[in-house]
């Protein structure tokens, strides 16, 4: 095992950032999320994996439950109250089994692709039990305990405020390295953020796309920053909707600024799924005959972009042939260069591991793919995919049906983190390789079970007092 000092140098600065805004393992955990490439150490016993420093706040947060006095008597509270918890437990067994078990059972019927130990790419191999198997259902596992135990201490205290700090300051740390990460490349001083990407797999940070340098913030590529710059995205821009909020509102539009600069086809594919819903928002808003003003604001940005694009390129023809050569290598021409046919193999190959083991899957980190959903197929099989499906479920019922027993703002930071989540699956479906969704999707499960029992908890003692009242004897009238 090998100690990084630049990723413990990061924990402490995180730590001392949890400390000072009154919540040091919720927003530690929140916050971590912005140093996608930093590591604390490196697991030489498990084949050179480097945990980053969002795992070492996922378990302590985790040991620190796990040391309450009450803590039996919470998880009893937690699975009695929480159904979606046990769907987590059920698949967090089933990914156990699957790892050890499937590419044992199932080796050498089918082919997989693993980081190869000395080209340090991937590579197509037959099945076999890998060191994949261990140390990604060990992130999975842990990020399922995670879920509980932010449940357990969601469900006894009103720590929502915790919540929503946590999430401005990851919004917040991002964007700032963000844009430290394409002031220097653009001007001339190189890579800043080079010192704390510990992670020991390969960097890709000083890359060109069309003449464009790629930010990569402290994320190890340009696809990865798009993704948590989308995640980031959505929160801001849906608290700021809810909220008309002027932080939210500038982190909206720094986050958007650097997701389009980023150059990867993976935020240009995430922003034109999610520009969808925000535009049906608005014709509902026209239909109605109420548009907000926020609306009107996005509205003639993008009319303002528009006619700026426009008169730049009437008053000279060439000056956009730099940003179309972008579109052309990251949109156009993506599926027919040679990365997009490597990811299509991929993909193909992992389908075709599905349907190879019967649609038991290869176990939990035996492959990889090129998206979220074809990885949770290929590794979780049928039963696997079922769970997950049924959590991302709970995710899009959100706090339907419960919403009037929320307070408006809970209601925001709530939603927000929701749509956040979501953002980071559609991410992940355009390059993901592993079938672990993330720790935002096992926060925002958390937050939104919990949110809906307390809810419903309410709703149920408003509608016992109203009995009791309705059945009180009315006093007697004197007729005198």
């Amino acid at each position: 095992m090998q100690v990084s000092l630049p990723g413990l140098l990061v924990c402490v600065a995180v730590l001392a950032i949890a400390y000072y805004a009154r919540g040091v393992l919720i927003i530690g955990l929140i916050a971590s999320q912005a140093f996608g490439a930093t590591a604390v150490m490196t697991l030489t016993f498990l084949g050179g994996s480097s945990p980053l420093i969002y795992t070492m706040f996922e378990a302590l947060l985790v040991a620190a439950v796990a040391a309450r006095r009450r803590i039996w008597f919470d998880l009893g509270s937690v699975f009695g109250s929480i159904r979606p918890v046990w769907i987590i437990a059920s698949l967090m067994v089933y990914a156990i089994i699957g790892a050890w078990l499937f590419p044992r059972f199932f080796a050498g019927q089918t082919a997989v692709f693993v980081q190869s130990k000395i080209r340090g790419t991937v590579v197509e191999a037959s099945l076999a039990p890998v060191s994949g198997n261990i140390s990604q259902t060990g992130y999975f596992i842990l990020g399922g305990l995670t879920t509980i135990a932010l449940c357990t201490l969601l469900l006894h205290a009103d720590r929502i405020s915790q919540i929503r700090r946590g999430f401005f300051s990851w919004c917040g740390l991002h964007a700032g390295m963000g844009v430290i990460d394409f002031v220097g490349k653009n001007g001339g001083v190189g890579d800043v953020l080079a010192p704390i990407r510990t992670a020991n797999y390969a960097i890709i940070s000083d890359a060109y796309e069309a003449g464009f340098a790629r930010i990569t913030g402290p994320f190890s590529e340009a696809s990865s920053f798009a993704a948590a710059s989308l995640a980031c995205l959505a929160f801001s821009y849906t608290y700021w909707r809810r909220t008309k909020s002027p932080l939210a509102q500038w982190l909206s539009a720094i986050l958007l600024f650097l997701t389009v600069l980023s150059t990867s086809s993976t935020a240009y594919a995430g922003l034109a799924v999610l520009c969808i819903p925000v535009a049906l928002s608005m014709l509902a808003s026209v239909l109605r005959g109420r548009v907000e003003r926020e609306e009107i604001l996005v509205a003639v940005l993008m009319v303002i972009g528009v006619v700026a694009v426009l008169g730049i390129s009437l008053y000279r023809a060439d000056a956009l042939d730099p940003f179309v050569r972008l579109i052309n290598s990251t949109i156009i021409n993506k599926a027919d260069s040679a990365s997009g046919h490597e990811r299509t193999y991929w993909n193909v190959k992992s389908l075709q591991s599905f349907v190879d083991t019967s649609g038991l899957g290869v176990g939990f980190g035996s492959s990889r793919a090129s998206s979220w959903p074809i990885a949770v197929l290929s590794q979780l099989g049928f039963f696997g995919s079922l769970m997950l499906a049924m959590l991302l479920g709970v995710l899009a019922r959100g706090l339907n049906g419960v919403q009037q027993w929320v307070a408006p703002e809970t209601v925001a930071v709530v939603m927000s983190i929701r749509n956040a989540a979501f953002a980071s699956i559609i991410a992940n479906s355009v390059s993901g390789g592993s079938a672990d969704p993330g720790v935002l999707f096992f926060i925002a499960i958390a937050v939104v079970s919990v949110t809906r029992v307390s809810a419903s908890q309410t709703a149920a003692g408003f509608e016992r007092r109203n009995r009791l009242q309705a059945a009180k004897p009315m006093p007697a009238i004197d007729a005198a």
